[in-house]
């Protein structure tokens, strides 16, 4: 009969699944901690797209004025080209939709009660008029989440299709 010495194949067997189980149970607590990802927004013009999530959010809670405003001048919003002549589509995520939404130019309502719907098209010509009091070729449009309260902002930067 043949007997394994201590410390031989059946010890490094163990080891290594130690080892593994501990490497799989570092992973999972790492990912524990992470921060679920805020909700998408997404803007639609003809063909192109773009979405995003926020720095403005807080998972249901309140943002306050002073975060609201240092994310409208965040220098890395999404940008998009705008043709006044097409509809422009706002598209979030149920999350969003479920606590209500209003787009807002330059930091104004641009419509009355918050919408709970998951999409919204609106003339792209609205982003560019004076009668909003839009001047120049660039603007920027954000989706803000709440009836009452602000519990998240999504801002994009719309820019004006050259008309030549």
């Amino acid at each position: 009969m043949t007997s394994m010495p201590r410390g031989g194949a059946a010890d490094r067997r163990s080891r290594r699944a130690a080892a593994a189980l501990g490497a799989v149970s570092a992973g999972l607590l790492v990912l524990s901690a992470c921060d679920k990802p805020s909700p998408i927004a997404t803007v639609t013009v003809g063909g192109k797209s773009v979405s995003t999530e926020t720095d403005c959010y807080t998972d249901g809670k309140e943002v306050t004025q002073e975060e609201i405003a240092k994310c409208l001048k965040a220098k890395d919003l999404k940008s998009i080209t705008i043709d006044t002549d097409e509809k422009v589509r706002f598209g979030v995520d149920p999350e969003i939709a479920d606590k209500g939404w209003t787009i807002l130019l330059n930091g104004q309502p641009l419509m009355g009660e918050p919408t709970k719907k998951t999409y919204l098209s609106v003339g792209g010509y609205v982003f560019f008029n004076a009668q909003y009091g839009i001047q120049g070729d660039t603007v920027v449009v954000s989706i803000r989440e709440g009836k009452n309260k602000a519990t998240g902002v999504w801002s994009f930067k719309f820019k004006k299709e050259d008309d030549s």
